[in-house]
């Protein structure tokens, strides 16, 4: 319940059933993985979202490459970027526990 913000509420009672069967192992590798902060992602994006960067930070490396040389797609795929990158930043926690899981 402590890192509830870090994914989508849809997930939470999937995520608790999972950490109920799975290993002291798992549980270590867990606590050792970096979940991004959606609000943080959100001021990156703005600042700097442009750039590629909410998109190089989230693995989408062919997508931050498209922002970086064109400048967000003329800053259209920018302000996208702005209302969706909270949900995709959510996404990318979930397969990463998911990973370990």
């Amino acid at each position: 319940t402590t890192n509830a913000k870090y994914f989508d509420g849809n997930a939470i009672p999937m995520l608790r059933d999972r950490l109920k069967m799975c290993s002291e192992d798992d549980l270590l590798r867990l606590q050792s993985c970096e979940l991004r902060d959606p609000t943080m992602m959100l001021l990156i994006s703005i600042f700097v979202g442009s750039l590629g960067i909410d998109r190089f930070m989230l693995g989408e490396t062919s997508m931050g490459l498209l922002k970086l040389f064109t400048g967000g797609l003329c800053g259209v795929l920018t302000i996208i970027d702005w209302f969706s990158i909270s949900k995709k930043t959510k996404d990318y926690n979930l397969q990463r526990v998911l990973a370990i899981l």
